[in-house]
């Protein structure tokens, strides 16, 4: 697991002298196998299911659209990290059952641009954080931990939130405003998807103060 610092970044500047150098032909970049080919047989089935739902819309067409790098990120009290992740000396993150974890995550740059817009003086403000998310502001109080995964690096499983999933907080009435709506957008309309089995080894963790 790599435990990020909150450090400057450093730039590094190269000048170059008046050299001929031959072109090095571009080799164009293939574009990543369908992330549901990283599923198992269960996952694959629930990912297929949640696009016939969605269609034309499924899971491939909300990467593009929402997380073009591919990049995700989440926030947890410091708090519940300590007790779920360090302490248990966990593998994946995420609500675990039968040997399989789920975790809701949204676009990186979502998460880490409230997290950077709600500091002042070195810390956040959880009412700020909350409303930029759509969340309650009490979910984000006290030290934070950001974790950021790049799927295609960790080679793992997303597809579109079901309401089967663990932790969902399903709808029991018209009126409800904070509940799961299927289509990938939380009640706030961020952007998310569910990562299966996503490797605390490879997770970026940046303490939020």
């Amino acid at each position: 697991m790599r435990v990020i610092s909150r450090l400057p970044f450093a730039f590094v500047l190269v000048a170059l002298g008046c050299v001929h150098v031959t072109p090095t032909p571009t080799v164009p970049t293939s574009a990543p196998a369908p992330i549901v080919s990283r599923c198992d047989a269960t996952q694959a089935a629930i990912s297929a299911d949640a696009d016939r739902q969605a269609s034309p819309y499924g899971i491939e067409q909300h990467l593009a659209k929402n997380f073009p790098d591919r990049k995700v990120s989440w926030l947890m009290k410091d708090s519940a990290y300590q007790s779920f992740v360090v302490q248990t000396h966990a593998v994946n993150f995420g609500r675990c059952n039968a040997g399989t974890c789920y975790l809701f995550a949204a676009p990186a740059s979502t998460i880490q641009s409230a997290v950077h817009a709600s500091l002042k003086d070195g810390k956040h403000d959880s009412a700020a954080i909350g409303k930029a998310l759509g969340l309650p502001a009490q979910n984000f109080e006290g030290t934070l931990r950001m974790m950021t995964l790049d799927l295609d690096a960790a080679g793992v499983c997303a597809r579109l939130p079901v309401d089967s999933d663990p932790g969902v907080w399903k709808c029991t009435s018209p009126e409800d405003k904070d509940c799961f709506k299927f289509g990938g957008y939380t009640s706030g309309g961020v952007p998310e998807i569910m990562v299966i089995n996503a490797p605390v080894a490879q997770a970026r963790v940046e303490e939020i103060p």
